[in-house]
């Protein structure tokens, strides 16, 4: 019932969206007020954007009544409706000279004409919250000696930084560029260079104070690649003797 609305929004599943179901009703709610309503500031927006939180609910009802939305908030296909006739306002507005014109049969005649897109990508269709998905990834971090994070996103991000630092085919081919020898360096044993009073709080700075000079290293690893491509290009100019004049 809502596949038009979804469609001539430019929602990207308009056939799969499901009202009654939870996770499809916050992610359009989200996507709503990211792309088409804005009625917080984005650096408010936090809350809304929250969908596994438990305060997402709160979040949820104090935003239909900063919109002033007559609908009751349980009713989530009343709900979506307005929302959705609120987002098509609000985007006739922003492009009132581009809709002037459009009619019905110019609408039907590009979506005849439009090629077909088939989307092969595989990752499109998976599921990142689905238990089945969680499960991989913990699989994942047992083969691959990697401490889980609560959140099996984050996790997913630790894994991918590994894969690509120490098993890619230039690692592999050269790991001792990769995987350093010798003892590794004492983290906790080092000067924090202030002091909290509290052993984990410190233990905590000298690891971000680490993770910080890694990050500064790869920066400064960037700038010097720039600086050399500049350099070539620069250092060997190519010169035209014919244009040249001698005199005036």
């Amino acid at each position: 019932m809502f596949r038009r609305k979804l469609t001539a929004l430019d929602y990207m599943t308009p056939e799969n969206f499901n009202a009654n179901d939870e996770k499809s009703f916050r992610e359009l709610l989200v996507w709503l007020e990211d792309q088409k309503i804005r009625h917080y500031k984005i650096e408010d927006r936090g809350d809304l954007k929250a969908i596994d939180s438990n305060d997402w609910p709160t979040a949820y009802k104090r935003y239909l009544g900063g919109l002033n939305c007559p609908t009751n908030p349980n009713d989530r296909p009343a709900v979506v409706d307005w929302l959705l006739g609120l987002a098509v306002r609000f985007e006739y507005g922003d492009n009132v000279d581009k809709y002037k014109t459009e009619t019905a049969e110019n609408v039907r005649n590009r979506q005849q004409s439009a090629p077909k897109v088939v989307n092969t990508n595989p990752l499109d269709a998976l599921d990142f919250q689905s238990p089945e998905f969680r499960d991989g990834i913990i699989r994942l971090t047992q083969q691959l000696n990697i401490t889980p994070h609560p959140d099996h996103l984050i996790t997913l991000k630790a894994i991918s930084k590994l894969i690509s630092t120490r098993l890619s085919t230039e690692a592999i081919q050269n790991p001792g560029e990769v995987v350093h020898q010798g003892k590794a360096y004492p983290i906790f044993e080092a000067d924090l260079g202030f002091e909290t009073g509290d052993y984990v709080l410190n233990s905590a700075g000298k690891a971000l104070r680490l993770m910080y000079i890694h990050d500064l290293r790869e920066l400064q690893t960037k700038i010097n690649e720039c600086i050399v491509s500049v350099q070539n290009i620069t250092a060997d100019p190519k010169t035209d003797t014919k244009l040249g004049k001698v005199g005036r």
